[in-house]
């Protein structure tokens, strides 16, 4: 079973004395594997870096084998943010995201197309942290555990809506939060529609997706999330970006 196309490189590790085995994550096939020969010399390594946009081959004699890539650069997208450590570890970050959450060989177009709209954006730091936020809610979403922001869980309404429920994943107005607020998880505003995002939102953001991440998704295969994003929301805070 062979396919073509086009995708971004999420990983790259070492297999033998001169190949290399890379996942890609393909707007069709979703995050897929597959062998490079000679992905270790010279030519290709420049090629064969995490976020770069390439054009794909894959060929295999079954659809189940690893099978065989073989690759050409469209975009040095990690070459061009080599300089800007920010906006490298937000690129390091989402790419060992999309890694260890997607399912291998599976479709998320919505995820792929918000994909590419946050790496575009990763060398403006007034965007790119809350887009990153969005991206990880639409990530939730598409693997069926997405937040319910529309009304407070308690009361019905859509008004004054500030947290959201660590059990339910639902929203919860100011009043109706006031006695657990010990117990919630803080919901930034530019999440439910407003276009105003300070670095407290960020990281209110990324505090809140992040749990539902590792206690929906990541605690079903008995893992973490990835030091990447740990690092990216270090490198943030630092920046005073969140």
């Amino acid at each position: 079973m062979d396919w073509a196309g086009e995708g971004y490189i999420l990983s790259v590790k070492k297999h033998g004395e001169t190949s290399a085995i890379i996942e890609v994550f393909n707007r069709e096939r979703g995050r897929h594997l597959g062998l490079v020969r000679g992905g270790v010399s010279r030519t290709k390594r420049a090629v064969l870096q995490v976020g770069n946009f390439v054009q794909l081959e894959w060929r295999a004699r079954l659809s189940e084998h690893l099978g065989y890539f073989t690759i050409e650069a469209l975009s040095f997208r990690a070459a061009e943010l080599m300089d800007d450590r920010l906006s490298l570890a937000g690129l390091n970050a989402l790419c060992a995201i999309a890694r260890e959450t997607l399912p291998e060989r599976e479709s998320y177009a919505l995820v792929y197309d918000a994909f590419e709209i946050l790496l575009a954006n990763l060398d403006d730091p007034d965007i790119w942290p809350a887009l990153f936020v969005q991206w990880e809610a639409g990530l939730l979403t598409a693997m069926g555990y997405g937040l319910d922001l529309r009304t407070c869980a308690a009361t019905g309404t859509n008004d004054n809506l500030t947290h959201v429920s660590p059990r339910s994943g639902r929203a919860v107005s100011r009043s109706a939060a006031e006695p657990y607020l010990d117990k919630m998880l803080a919901l930034p505003a530019f999440m439910i529609g407003s276009r105003y995002v300070t670095a407290q939102d960020v990281a209110d953001g990324l505090a809140l997706t992040g749990y539902f991440l590792e206690t929906r998704v990541q605690w079903g295969v008995n893992k973490t999330l990835p030091d990447a994003r740990a690092q990216m929301i270090a490198r943030l805070k630092t920046a005073g970006f969140a």
